[in-house]
């Protein structure tokens, strides 16, 4: 499993590690922990049974509105998940940008 050594990402360092992870065969997934998903960009509701089913070592960024509930949920998550590497989104759904693009 890969170490990414972080636990929040910007909007910008997401976009740019989804491209480089995926195309090395990792999936990295937004994951949806508010029931509100994020307009423009492909997200998960958060479902425990679905997410294992996710190949070992695929990368959760878990969002909520402001990021602080999922990054101070983080080891909550982790050991959830142990297969999986977890990652909150640093600003949650209120600083995302839909037209940023790189």
């Amino acid at each position: 499993m890969i170490d990414l050594g972080v636990d929040e990402w910007t909007q910008r360092e997401y976009l740019t590690a989804k491209n480089m992870l995926e195309s090395r065969g990792v999936s990295v997934v937004l994951v949806d922990t508010i029931l509100n998903p994020i307009e423009g960009v492909e997200t998960l509701l958060f479902n425990p049974p679905q997410m294992r089913e996710y190949p070992q070592g695929s990368v959760f960024v878990f969002y909520c509105y402001s990021g602080k509930g999922t990054l101070s949920r983080l080891e909550e998550f982790r050991k959830k998940f142990p297969n999986h590497v977890c990652i909150s989104l640093r600003g949650g759904s209120g600083y995302w940008r839909k037209n940023y693009h790189l």
